[in-house]
């Protein structure tokens, strides 16, 4: 071999070694905890309800998958969260045989900040699995309509993206359940549904609302000639078009809301907008069409254009919009029917149960509401975390804190965990910004109580914790020069000097004394281009300036970590620029990147904290319809860059990017569609799949301190992926070199004695009370199995033992789990091995061991074997510093509970000693009555043997047969209860009223102690005696 061939082979051996995906099979035990919130949900899109069992509910939600009730929406489970999108346009129950459900993907209100999806859905088993049914290209899908008579035709709308022209739009039909489709209503490539219904009394009969509609990621137009009115009598084979001389308004058209008045058919609404948006009427079935009114039916039709009528009044009509809106005149005259300061605004989804008008459910921003008496009162569906996380980031407290802005929701902070019994509620979160929620920032400086919020249009607050109030800061240039700010715009606080705060505008702008006054620090970053700077006129036939098409902005802002001075910028035309220099001189490198789209979406910059010279790029464009992903790196100060995630390792277009604080070849990538990690400086990249749904992963950071990575959903909340320092070990190491072990464990988090309280709020909860998943107060232990002992069954392989050792070796603990092969995570509750009470019954012999009292700081040594193999960590243990105890304090008070559970493991194998003598004279008994009780004096003498343990027994236990409550304080299970109920707190020293009430029970149970010691001594001698004279061999010592 040459010495050539000799070099490749090592190198190729090298990239197998650093350069593999995860088998995601092994992580079955690592997996993320959804910590909420839910208080504010976010934004659902289409509902459904099973006609004949109204307490079955389906909600599909903009980026959160489908959900569902079989309680009339007392609680919710999410059951469409594998598959390749996330987001539901539409939802469709075939109501002959409810187990089959149809779901269109991507959302159909094309808003700036819209999901979409990947087609069509189907399941046949009441959501529990589904099936890819095709349509990938449409994007989104705006209505779902099954035939009522024959299920296997299916109609789907497809409004398709609004950031292109695309063939993949109208209507499309299958007759074969969705093995084949068919396109059988096309305008042009502008044009798709905006709308479509079915006559209640015809199922062949649909009318279809077109809708030409195109957004930009600087403009937005609804409207032009594409849009129209078609009707089908066939069952969608031919259409035919609706003109002015049909009653519509003469000119463009833009999107169009309809409606069937069940009760009465031949009555059509739709809500048309025009130049003079107006609510029409027909009553011949559509045909033909007046104007009913031009007042009070809302606005913004983009975002909301729905109208339902009433199944048994078709005078009345419900107008969603920025409001629900009520008509009871046939659409003549509206008024509220939902009071905007109890229920989110922003309506999207409506039902009304056929049968049973007051039976309403409302979705929106905010989530979905429910009325049982057609819509006098609503309740709020508060257990769907849905929040739409624009941004996240973490605080140094501990616990520490989650912050976050959402779509239309406001800006948040909340726990990690809480160390409190249960889970993370709701009321846990407090509200620290308005309008839409974006970036916000803890004030490094004084996290505990301070920091900052971004809304739209850059609307920054800073907020305090303590009184709850804000003060806007809002960057204004004394020249009076005009701002421009991003609908999501950019804020960061320099990493270096913590009292510097930049926001971007067109400028980078800094502020040294917490925003009371605020400098420019570089020249206008962005293109300037005026053909982008036209907000004013956005909209189309309906003007909607409300901000979220400004451009020309700047949207990431990233001060780097490791040397003063440097600065990366990116904006939302395409410009990367960076600064060695505080500000002075920039230089723009999207040149610089191989392939990187034309005035793109530069979503995030990350300056690397391993490395100054090193920088990390996030592009989307699929705003001009360009769904790839792009993720770019430079490590020469931005001379080079290198594309790191495309189309070939990653599905979904780039959102977020991560890399580990400790391990630079650990990095993590967020998607439109999910998780991505590499663990070889992103050379291969694999989804992570365990525990966490597809999503928008729009937001990521990881706690330093706890080596938690935490996820910002858009759609699904916050995430937390505890403890990753398995993933760095892999990544230090090499996967196959890990994974070659035959065990492994790895470094722990540092574990807390904390006194676990009460949860507040509530006494009880029942099942409607949302609870996100609360870390449990424990050590963290992972290890990983090569493999599981060969066994018939994986469920009855052998377990694995882990042994916990104190500071003088000694095992204080031990633990058993059943395996996986791969990794697994197992919790030692910081408590040493536990003493049995003389009241409970001896455990089996596989019983797992009874846990005690808490450990008392320190370090402490696990040794996890399994199958012959061992490998050991470490666990530093530490006291919750808001409980104020010294180390002596800590050591006399597990003094006197050790000293209290000597003397209750005393009574207790005294107890079962008794117990098991009891036994002993029974068998006895038994033996003589089938001799025919030859024997009448060792009768006599178990007689006496069996009383006497009885009545020793009675001194101790309650008898087993007592009838009722039953609490004899003279007991020696009663004494030891009382002083263990008094030493049971860990939190606070040793107090005089536990000594005494410790020496009170040594006292009164010495007695009882003492006479079993005496009957051992004594009688039971003389029994064994007198039974081994009569030649039995029963005695068991």
């Amino acid at each position: 071999m040459t010495r050539l061939s000799i070099i490749l082979v090592l190198l190729f051996q090298s990239s197998l070694l650093f350069s593999q995906q995860l088998d995601m099979s092994l992580f079955k035990d690592i997996k993320p905890r959804n910590i909420g919130p839910a208080g504010m949900s976010g934004r659902v899109t289409a509902i459904d309800v099973v006609e004949s069992n109204p307490d079955i509910i389906f909600l599909g939600t903009a980026s959160g998958g489908l959900w569902k009730s079989e309680n009339g929406g007392t609680s919710f489970k999410p059951i469409f969260e594998n598959e390749k999108a996330a987001s539901v346009g539409a939802v469709a129950i075939n109501q002959s045989n409810p187990a089959e459900i149809w779901i269109g993907t991507g959302e159909g209100n094309p808003r700036n900040s819209l999901n979409s999806g990947n087609g069509i859905y189907k399941s046949i088993d009441g959501g529990k699995s589904w099936q890819h049914m095709g349509l990938e290209g449409t994007r989104n899908i705006h209505r779902v309509i099954i035939h009522r008579d024959n299920p296997n035709i299916v109609y789907v709308g497809a409004i398709g993206s609004p950031w292109g022209e695309q063939q993949d739009r109208g209507v499309y039909k299958t007759t074969d359940g969705g093995k084949t489709w068919r396109k059988t209503l096309f305008v042009d490539t502008k044009t798709g549904i905006g709308d479509m219904v079915v006559d209640p009394s015809n199922p062949n009969k649909i009318i279809a609302a077109m809708w030409e509609h195109r957004r930009w990621p600087w403009y937005f137009n609804s409207g032009g000639p594409g849009s129209g009115l078609y009707i089908s009598y066939d069952a969608g084979e031919t259409w035919k078009k609706k003109t002015p001389t049909n009653g519509l308004p003469k000119g463009d058209l833009g999107r169009i809301g309809l409606a069937f008045a069940p009760s009465s058919p031949n009555i059509v609404y739709a809500l048309v907008e025009a130049k003079k948006t107006g609510l029409y009427k027909s009553e011949d079935g559509g045909e033909n069409w007046s104007l009913v009114s031009t007042k009070n039916i809302g606005g913004r039709p983009f975002y909301y254009a729905d109208i339902f009528v009433d199944p048994q009044n078709e005078n009345r009509i419900y107008n969603l919009h920025t409001y629900v809106d009520v008509s009871n005149d046939g659409g003549k005259t509206f008024e509220r029917l939902i009071d905007p300061s109890l229920v989110h605004v922003d309506n999207h989804a409506w039902y009304v149960h056929p049968e049973d008008p007051s039976f309403l459910i409302c979705g929106n921003d905010g989530g979905a509401v429910i009325s049982r008496d057609r819509g006098k009162t609503w309740s709020f569906i508060e257990n769907m975390p849905l929040a739409q996380f624009y941004h996240i980031n973490v605080d140094n407290q501990l616990p520490y804190n989650v912050y976050g802005g959402l779509q239309d929701n406001g800006s948040w902070r909340g726990p990690s965990q809480v160390w409190r019994r249960y889970g993370i509620r709701n009321m846990h979160w407090d509200r620290v910004g308005g309008g839409d929620g974006f970036d916000v920032a803890p004030d490094p400086m004084s996290e505990d109580r301070y920091g900052y919020s971004l809304s739209q249009g850059g609307n920054i607050s800073r907020f305090d914790l303590k009184t709850g109030s804000r003060q806007g800061i809002k960057p204004f240039l004394a020249s009076g020069e005009e701002l421009r700010f991003n609908w999501n715009a950019a804020l960061a606080i320099d990493p270096i000097d913590k009292t510097t705060i930049y926001v971007g505008t067109q400028y980078v702008m800094k502020s040294t004394d917490r925003g009371a006054t605020w400098e420019k620090v570089s020249p206008d970053l962005t293109t300037n281009d005026p053909e982008k700077q036209k907000q004013a006129t956005t909209g189309g036939l309906s003007l909607d300036n409300s901000g979220a098409e400004n451009h020309t902005t700047i949207l990431t802002i990233a001060p780097s970590p490791l040397q003063k001075g440097v600065m990366w910028v990116g904006t939302d035309d395409g410009n990367v620029q960076l600064t060695t220099n505080g500000g002075q001189t920039w230089t723009n490198m999207i040149s610089k990147m191989p392939g990187a789209p034309k005035q793109a979406w530069i979503a995030q910059i990350r300056a690397s904290g391993h490395n100054v010279n090193e920088a990390f790029v996030v592009i989307n464009n699929y705003r001009q319809n360009d769904w790839s992903p792009y993720l770019y790196r430079t490590k020469d100060m931005g001379k080079t860059w290198t594309r790191i995630a495309s189309d070939q390792n990653v599905y979904g277009y780039a959102l977020s990017v991560v890399q580990d604080p400790v391990v630079p070849n650990l990095i993590f990538l967020g998607t439109e569609y999910g998780l991505y990690i590499s663990i070889d400086d992103a050379k291969t990249w694999t989804k992570w799949t365990s525990g966490y749904p597809t999503v928008s992963t729009m937001d990521m950071e990881i706690q330093t301190r706890e080596a938690d990575l935490v996820l910002g959903t858009f759609g699904r909340a916050v995430w937390i992926l505890d403890d990753i320092r398995p993933l760095r070990e892999l990544a230090k190491t090499g996967y196959n070199t890990t994974l070659a072990k035959d065990i492994k464990t790895f470094d722990t988090p540092t574990a807390y004695i904390i006194n676990q309280g009460e949860a507040g709020g509530y006494r009880s909860t029942g099942d409607g009370l949302y609870e996100g998943e609360n870390k449990k107060p424990s050590a963290w232990i992972t290890y990983y199995l090569k493999g599981l002992k060969k066994v018939a069954n994986e469920k009855d392989s052998a377990k694995a033992t882990v042994m916990v050792y104190d500071n003088y070796n000694k095992l204080i603990r031990t633990l058993q789990q059943q395996p996986k092969k791969g990794f697994n995570r197992i919790m030692w509750d910081l408590d040493i091995k536990g003493t049995r009470m003389p009241d409970t019954k001896k455990p089996k012999a596989d019983a797992a061991e009874r846990g005690g009292r808490s450990v008392t700081p320190g370090n402490y040594k696990v040794v996890v074997s399994y199958n012959g193999f061992k490998d050991s960590t470490k666990v530093e243990v530490k006291l919750d510093p808001n409980i104020p105890m010294t180390v002596n304090e800590l050591n006399e008070k597990a003094a006197l509970i050790d000293k209290f559970n000597s003397i209750a493991e005393v009574a207790t194998v005294k107890t079962d000693r008794l117990n098991d003598s009891k036994e002993t004279v029974d068998l006895i008994l038994t033996q003589l009555k089938t001799q025919g009780n030859t024997n009448a004096d060792l009768k006599q003498r178990a007689d006496s043997v069996k009383s006497k343990i009885g009545k020793l027994l009675l001194r101790i236990n309650p008898r087993e047969d007592i009838q009722g409550f039953s609490d004899d304080p003279n007991l020696v299970s009663e004494q030891l209860s009382t002083s263990r109920r008094f030493l049971q707190d860990t939190a606070y020293p040793v107090t005089e009223t536990q000594k005494r009430v410790l020496a009170v029970t040594e006292r009164n149970i010495k007695p009882v102690m003492d006479d079993v010691d005496a009957f051992f001594s004594n009688d039971w001698e003389a029994f064994k005696k007198a039974v081994s004279d009569a030649n039995f061999s029963l005695f068991k010592e």
